[in-house]
C-alpha cells in the first residue's frame, strides 16, 4: 500500500483523523485494497480535493484498475471519470439516460455540451 499511496510512507506515525482529506481518502482506499477485492465501489473519491490531489487519486485509481481489479465509480467530475473509464452510465435526476463505452460518451455532444463544459 505504501507503494501505491507514497505519501502515506512520510503520516504513518500519524493519527488518520489528523490526516488532511486527500490522505484520508488515501487511508480509506488502502485499507479497502488490503482485502485483496476483485471490485473496489468508489463514492466521489475527488470531492473536496484540490485539483492537484484530483489528479493524483485518478491516477491511483487508473493503477489499481491494471492491477486486475475492477473498479466502480461514482464521480460528478465527468471529464475526470471518462478520462479513465472502460464504459459508463450517465445520470440524470437518479435515472440513468445515456451508457456507452468511453469514447463514445466523450464524442457524444450532448454530453460534452451538458458535462464537459
Amino acid at each position: 500500500m505504501l507503494t501505491l499511496f507514497p505519501r502515506l510512507r512520510e503520516r504513518l506515525r500519524q493519527v488518520a483523523g489528523t490526516l488532511s482529506g486527500g490522505e484520508q481518502q488515501m487511508v480509506a482506499t488502502a485499507r479497502a485494497l488490503m482485502g485483496r477485492p476483485r471490485v473496489l465501489l468508489m463514492d466521489e473519491p475527488s470531492m473536496g480535493l484540490s485539483p492537484v490531489l484530483v489528479e493524483q487519486v485518478f491516477e491511483t485509481i487508473r493503477k489499481i484498475n491494471e492491477q486486475g481489479v475492477a473498479v466502480l465509480l461514482v464521480e460528478q467530475n465527468a471529464l475526470a471519470a471518462l478520462d479513465i473509464a472502460d464504459y459508463a452510465y450517465v445520470m440524470e435526476n437518479g435515472r440513468i439516460v445515456l451508457t456507452g463505452h468511453r469514447k463514445d460518451l466523450l464524442d457524444d455532444e450532448k454530453v460534452q455540451r451538458a458535462y464537459l463544459g
